[in-house]
């Protein structure tokens, strides 16, 4: 009965593991729409890279904050 409680501990460290890929994945894919929306709609800025960037993030630890919250219940 006691073998069951680490690997239950196991298995938290193991749903973690993929977190760090997902959030760079995420953020690296809203980095490269931004930048290929400038490119076809050109402005001074990079608004659409800059936009997308923030977003990406938000996103990513929204996702991170829901994935932790859902392994401590």
């Amino acid at each position: 009965m006691e073998s069951r409680k680490p690997k239950k501990q196991l298995n938290k460290y193991i749903r973690l593991t993929g977190v760090g890929l997902q959030m760079g994945i995420t953020i690296y894919l809203a980095v490269y729409l931004g930048k290929w929306l400038d490119v076809k709609y050109p402005n001074e800025n990079n608004i659409y890279t800059i936009i997308l960037t923030l977003l990406g993030l938000v996103l990513s630890f929204y996702s991170l904050l829901k994935q932790v919250k859902n392994i401590q219940n």
